[in-house]
Order: C-alpha cells, then sequence, then structure tokens
C-alpha cells in the first residue's frame, strides 16, 4: 500500500516540479529584485509613441498612495482600526499604499523608493531582470524574464480595492481601470 502511495505522489508531482521548474517567470521572479519607477520609465515608458505610462501614473492616486498616509485623516483611520502608531507606519495600510515594506532587504535595489507608492512594479513584478531595453522590445522576452501582465486584473486589483479596506467606496471597475490603462501602443 506504502508502495502505491509513493508511485502516486511521484506521478502527480513529478510533472508539477518539472513545469515550475521550467517556468523562466516564476525562476526570474524568484530572483529579480525591486528596482523602482526610475528604473522603469527611462526613455522608454515615458513618451507618447509608447504609451505615456509615467504620465498616466504620476496623475493616478496611486502615485500618491504612500503619501496620503502622512494624514491626520489616515492616522484617524488606522487609530480607528487599533493601530499605536501612524498610518505611514501601519502594516495594514502599507500593504496596500505602497511596495517594499514586507520585501527582505536583497529584494530591494538602492534605486527602490517605497515612498513612491502603488508603482510599476506592483502589478508588474520586481524588475531588474526584465528591465534592459533589449529584454522589453520583445513582450514575451519580458514574461520570460518575470514581467508579469496580469489577464484577471479585476482580481488582481480587488487584493487592495474591496470592501475589507476601511475607506473602500465602491466603483465601477472598467470605468476606473480607464483611468488607469497603459497599455503600449500597437505598432502601424
Amino acid at each position: 500500500m506504502k508502495k502505491k502511495i509513493i508511485v502516486f505522489a511521484l506521478l502527480i508531482f513529478t510533472p508539477l516540479i518539472i513545469v515550475l521548474s521550467n517556468n523562466t517567470s516564476i525562476k526570474s521572479q524568484s530572483e529579480a529584485t525591486y528596482v523602482g519607477v526610475n528604473s522603469c520609465v527611462g526613455a522608454c515608458h515615458k513618451t507618447e509613441a509608447q504609451g505615456s505610462q509615467l504620465s498616466i501614473w504620476q496623475s493616478s492616486k496611486h502615485a500618491n498612495a504612500y503619501e496620503s498616509l502622512k494624514s491626520a485623516f489616515a492616522d484617524s483611520v488606522a487609530k480607528a482600526r487599533g493601530s499605536e502608531v501612524a498610518a505611514v507606519e501601519t502594516p495594514e495600510c502599507l500593504k496596500c499604499h505602497t511596495l517594499g515594506v514586507d520585501l527582505a532587504s536583497a529584494k530591494v535595489d538602492d534605486t527602490f523608493d517605497k515612498t513612491q507608492g502603488v508603482q510599476c512594479e506592483t502589478c508588474h513584478g520586481a524588475g531588474s531582470e526584465y528591465k534592459k531595453l533589449s529584454i522589453m522590445k520583445d513582450k514575451q522576452k519580458a514574461m520570460d524574464a518575470g514581467l508579469i501582465i496580469h489577464t484577471d486584473k479585476d482580481a488582481f486589483c480587488t487584493q487592495c480595492h474591496n470592501s475589507q479596506s476601511p475607506t473602500f467606496v465602491s466603483f465601477d471597475y472598467d470605468t476606473e481601470w480607464a483611468k488607469i490603462k497603459h497599455d503600449i501602443p500597437a505598432k502601424e
């Protein structure tokens, strides 16, 4: 009986291990470090021809998410939720208002700045392995190097934008997504 269980387990888990070990994106993300907005924008994500991602992000609430925790209102919300420290120091607030708070220092480059709030790598994953232009020119190559492109944006975004958030206001996802959408335009 034990032998059958072992054989069954090997049959189930061996293919899974092979698939996961060959998944470059998973490997890249586990080895990658967070480099920050300034490393992402360079000459690429600023221009209109590339989709103006930087200006879209800068004009969004995401760019100021960390700064919003420095307000008296944020402190009152944190206090009402049982925090004894300022909102900007409260883990429950920080988990959705910035990136990097729960990361080991080895995962964060010197160029990374958590005060930049909800930024590129919050959604797209640690960028050290895909940030180079030679990689980013090829979407599949970038994804193989760890770039995350969410296919179910609603599910990803609702990790923070949900009724568990003390300041949650119901919204139409498609309308709000249109405000921050930042695709690279198709080449003609």
